[in-house]
């Protein structure tokens, strides 16, 4: 049986993986709440995914 790899030990492992199309504006959108929060893309979706669980 294979090895398998180790990665960084973390408290929150994320093994589920999206991959979705976005529009021009959409990106926008997003690329404008990673600068403002100094975050990167991956960070800035999940920071709009946990948004919804508050509405």
């Amino acid at each position: 049986m294979p090895k398998k790899k180790m990665g960084r030990p973390t408290d929150e492992p994320k093994p589920y993986r999206l991959d979705v199309r976005v529009s021009k504006e959409d990106l926008e959108i997003l690329d404008d709440y990673c600068k403002r929060k100094n975050v990167k893309r991956p960070q800035g979706i999940r920071d709009g995914i946990k948004s919804l669980k508050d509405k």
